[in-house]
């Protein structure tokens, strides 16, 4: 005796990231946070690195013609509903990317890994000057206060600074940005400034007010916000409702984080999506 299939045909969205061997951040991290949504993840590796809880030992970036052909397979086998960008490591990968997406009707959400935690750069110069096209193609760009003040050229240590940075993002060209305030004073509220482009008029401003966590196990934040906002845009949630719920959804994920290893712990995926 047989049982018939019961599939599913959940909404899909696409990764284009580093892999962290730690399994805490990156494409690891960002599938999680996909499934904890109920969507398909599908990944493109952009770089592998051997890394755990106490820190990165060694990164070998994957060859851009392979990243290209990554990309064709998934884009020419799935409907993705959205997309979202991780690490890129090197300038002729944030270029090959960029003319990937670009052509994709897919909203793109750009997670512009530039800044470890230590503040070391990670990216050369010419790299972050390669931004400059995806984030003209993205549908929202999420910077902490480091990589914020990378893309904009000046200091983000308020919240007003964070919103001058985020309408400077937006005339760019991104559709909107999301400056994370993780990074920003050490009150007991963490404030996230999201603009949004209005077309022709004056971008609005918003700022998002959570709980801060005691704790430095915050590893894969930003990797998991950048995923749960593209998962929900793959579902279709209008681009204010997909940040607001998913950086409302973080706290819990910080809180209930993963206490593996011997560094400081990972944040959990598995907690969001549940709004």
């Amino acid at each position: 005796m047989t049982t018939a299939r019961d599939p599913v045909s959940p909404p899909v969205a696409l990764s284009i990231a580093g892999s962290d061997s730690g399994g805490g951040a990156g494409i690891q991290a960002d599938l999680k946070a996909m499934t904890a949504h109920g969507v398909f993840g599908t990944s493109v590796v952009t770089a592998t690195t051997a890394q755990n809880t106490r820190g990165v030992r060694d990164v070998h970036a994957v060859p851009p013609a392979h990243v290209a052909s990554q990309c064709d397979a998934v884009f020419d086998d799935f409907d993705v509903g959205a997309v979202k960008t991780g690490m890129l490591a090197t300038a002729e990968t944030v270029e090959t990317v960029t003319g990937l997406v670009a052509t994709d009707s897919a909203p793109v959400v750009v997670d512009p890994v530039m800044v470890a935690a230590t503040g070391d750069r990670l990216l050369s110069p010419d790299a972050e000057e390669a931004y400059e096209g995806l984030i003209e193609a993205a549908a929202l760009v999420t910077p902490n206060a480091d990589e914020a003040e990378v893309l904009v050229d000046g200091p983000v240590d308020t919240p007003a600074d964070a919103e001058r940075a985020g309408r400077e993002l937006v005339a760019m060209g991104a559709d909107a940005a999301l400056v994370k305030g993780g990074h920003i004073g050490d009150g007991e509220l963490v404030t996230d400034t999201l603009v949004i482009g209005e077309g022709e008029g004056e971008a609005t401003a918003l700022r998002l007010e959570n709980p801060r966590i005691a704790t430095d196990a915050t590893h894969g934040s930003g990797c998991v916000l950048s995923s749960a906002i593209a998962a929900r845009l793959a579902r279709g949630e209008p681009l204010r409702d997909a940040a607001g719920t998913a950086v409302e959804e973080m706290t819990e994920a910080v809180r209930r984080g993963y206490d593996v290893g011997e560094g400081p712990g990972a944040v959990n995926p598995t907690v969001l999506g549940e709004n």
